[in-house]
Formats: C-alpha cells, sequence, structure tokens
C-alpha cells in the first residue's frame, strides 16, 4: 500500500494511492496515519478495505508528511563509503547517529526555507525507515519484522551550522523545513527488497546526485538492530538512513541552494518530492497549496 496524508498543513486526513493513480480518503475509516494504526494488524485493517470505494481527493490536493506525530526523527550520516570520501571523512566503523527536529518534517512538495543566515544549505537525498512495532535490542535478522514501511526523505542541511559551528551535527539538520517526507509511506510487501533501489537528486534540472541503496555501507535491517541498542525504537518512529555522493559541499567549488532553486528527488517505488528554495521569513511561511 501507499499511504499518505493529505490536506493543509495541519489539518491533513489520512489516506492512500489506489492503483488507479487516484487518492482516496481513509478518514472516515481511521483517524489518521499515526503509532497505533502502524502495527501489522493496523495495517491490515486498511489493506482489507476497497480504494475504489473510498472518497476521490482532488489530484492537486497538497500532501504532508504521511506520518502523522512522528515520535522520533532519527537520522544516519556518512552512510555511502563514496559520500564519505566526498566528505572528506573516513569511512564510519559503526553507524552514525544523529537527530533532526521533528519541527522540521513538512510535506514532500512543501517550500524548503533558507534558515536566517544560511550560507551552505545542502541537499541529500534519502531512504527513510517508518517504525511499526517497538524495537528494543532487536537482532539484525528480525529488525525488518518491527518496520511498518519507507519514504522517500530529503535530508537537507545547513553546513556552516552542522560542522563549522562547534558542537554536533544537529543544528545544522533541524532547521524549519528541512526534512521533507513522503509523499507516501509504502509497506514493505510492496518494496520488496529495500536495498536495491535507485535514487536520485536534480538541482534546477541538472542531475546532482544518482545512487543506489545496493551501496549503504549499513543495511535498513542493521540500522534498525543497530539505533535499538542504545534506545527503544517506537511506532512512528522515522529514521533516514544516509546519502549517496553528489551533495553541494563536495562540488569543486562547492555548490550551495538560494532562494529560486527548485530541487526535485526519488527513490524506485517510494515516488519523488519537488521543493521550491524559498529565502528566510521570521514569520513561519504556510505551506504550499
Amino acid at each position: 500500500m501507499k499511504l499518505l496524508r493529505h490536506g493543509p498543513l495541519g489539518g491533513e486526513k489520512p489516506g492512500l494511492l489506489a492503483a488507479d493513480g487516484t487518492i482516496r480518503d481513509l478518514s472516515q475509516a481511521i483517524g489518521d496515519i499515526d503509532a497505533a494504526r502502524l502495527s501489522a494488524e493496523g495495517l491490515a485493517e486498511i489493506a482489507a478495505l476497497d480504494p475504489m470505494s473510498l472518497p476521490v481527493v482532488d489530484a492537486g490536493v497538497r500532501l504532508g508528511c504521511p506520518v502523522a506525530s512522528v515520535g522520533k526523527f532519527i537520522a544516519i550520516g556518512l552512510n555511502f563509503s563514496d559520500h564519505a570520501a566526498e566528505s572528506g571523512l573516513p569511512v564510519p566503523k559503526e553507524p552514525v547517529v544523529f537527530m533532526k527536529a521533528t519541527s522540521c518534517i513538512v510535506g514532500p512538495n512543501d517550500d524548503v526555507m533558507l534558515p536566517k543566515n544560511s550560507v551552505k544549505t545542502d541537499w541529500e537525498v534519502e531512504l527513510g525507515i517508518v517504525i511499526g512495532a517497538t524495537a528494543r535490542h532487536v537482532s539484525e535478522e528480525k529488525a525488518l519484522d518491527c518496520v511498518a514501511g519507507y519514504a522517500l526523505i530529503h535530508d537537507v542541511s545547513e553546513r556552516e551550522f552542522q560542522i563549522e559551528r562547534g558542537g554536533t551535527w544537529d543544528k545544522g539538520k533541524g532547521c524549519d523545513t528541512f526534512g521533507p517526507i513522503g509523499p507516501w509511506l509504502v509497506t514493505k510487501d510492496e518494496v520488496g527488497d529495500v536495498q536495491s533501489l535507485g535514487m536520485w537528486l536534480d538541482v534546477n534540472g541538472t542531475r546532482k546526485q544518482t545512487g543506489t541503496t545496493a551501496t549503504m555501507i549499513f543495511s535498513a535491517a542493521h540500522i534498525v538492530s543497530y539505533v535499538s541498542r542504545f534506545m527503544t525504537l517506537e511506532p512512528g518512529d522515522v529514521i533516514t538512513t544516509g546519502t549517496p555522493p553528489g551533495v553541494g559541499m563536495g562540488m569543486k567549488p562547492p555548490e550551495f541552494l538560494k532562494a529560486g532553486d527548485v530541487v526535485t528527488l526519488g527513490i524506485d517505488k517510494l515516488g519523488s518530492q519537488r521543493q521550491s528554495v524559498v529565502a528566510f521569513e521570521s514569520v513561519y511561511p504556510s505551506a504550499a497549496q
């Protein structure tokens, strides 16, 4: 299934993408695509519905993050050896774990807003893992049993804040609008082998990143198992798993986003995103309608 949430920012309703490409409303059948709904039982109840019997939603509707009330937004850094090389950093022996603020989460086609005083805002296409069952010290063999599905994530990053301002990476990763997720949460059965998905990202129509989840240093199963050793993973948590090479910081000379740029990105089976880059506003801008 491809589950989604549609409607204005803060007023999203649950939905799904039907086989005929139409968006169907789920709000009369379920409350939301939240932690309780992401269990195997909750997903099975949605799967039992006839999508063609559900109301059709306007094709131009805004899409929000497909997961309501994300609990933890966890990120893995330097998970592609060629990206580590372009960053001038050694390949990690264990996953590099940091956090993105849940307040940075937006819909897949909402604007990305440059932070105040930003000079090095960068792009990163990434595979996201959506947790569907509690995981605590779970084995790698059973780790994917705790996963509800996967989603496309744009891990927008301000490199000066991240690298040159001291402390941890988090402050360059959690700025407002720095976490577009979606368009859909795609359940495991529809994704199949998560370690064989093509990835791409363009800026203003020029290809910047081309990669595949096959070259991740640490697999999705390893990441879920590893992170669960340090914190309990709960339904509704999201893990973004690293980016292939081609980020702006690694260009020669470096390239960074500016107001007016348009970023498009996608992962096989998980859909695509499109964001316009806008200048900082002291009042958080309304989401694109």
